[in-house]
């Protein structure tokens, strides 16, 4: 089994726990799988990708900064594809961010957003129909900027097959241990939730489309 690459995109204004969440459920998934059977290769192997100049942090919202393993201008090819929420503004402005998520998404088994992520992935033309969804302080933005988009409220996450999605902030942990599931079974996302200390919320959207 070769271990699947999880790229978390990082920027100026990333919320803090929309980046962190999914790193930490790949990363424990990945720590916890090896206790279970030692010896097999892990099941993920997680970098960041920042927009920034190699070497300098981002700063996230409220502050944090973020050394990221690799810049959009070098990095290896992403399986899974994370892009997280915050302030988007910038980065929804920068053809150049917008033209490498969809290069990268292109590329990529799986695309997933958190929160406002999504603006991200509709505004580089990722998404352009699917069921999706966001903060709920941001749907009815969302439904507004992109009308072509089947907006889902009082949901989770939803996952239509190559594009998953998930609403605010810790809502991306509950998407990213729904990914494990998919990705690697039911046992070892249910151990990582259970070794993270965190108790998974399961209700989702499955849209057939």
């Amino acid at each position: 089994m070769t271990a699947l690459r999880v790229l978390i995109l990082a920027y100026d204004g990333v919320e803090a726990l929309d980046f962190a969440g999914p790193f930490e459920v790949f990363t424990t998934a990945s720590r916890v799988s090896q206790r279970m059977q030692p010896g097999a290769t892990a099941p993920f192997e997680v970098a960041s990708v920042a927009l920034a100049p190699s070497g300098q942090p981002v700063q996230a919202r409220a502050g944090l900064q973020l050394l990221a393993d690799h810049t959009i201008a070098a990095h290896p090819t992403a399986d899974v594809l994370i892009v997280p929420g915050g302030v988007v503004d910038a980065p929804m402005a920068s053809p150049e961010t917008l033209r490498w998520i969809a290069d990268c998404a292109a590329g990529a088994q799986l695309v997933a957003s958190v929160c406002t992520g999504v603006f991200l992935l509709a505004k580089s033309g990722v998404v352009t129909q699917e069921a999706v969804t966001t903060h709920w302080e941001d749907i009815a933005d969302l439904r507004a900027q992109f009308p072509k988009l089947d907006v889902r409220e009082d949901v989770r996450w939803v996952d239509t097959g190559r594009i998953v999605s998930s609403a605010g902030i810790s809502a991306g942990i509950d998407m990213s241990l729904h990914l494990v599931e998919r990705l690697a079974g039911r046992a070892l996302a249910e151990r990582t939730a259970r070794q993270m200390d965190y108790a998974w919320t399961h209700n989702s959207s499955h849209p057939s489309a």
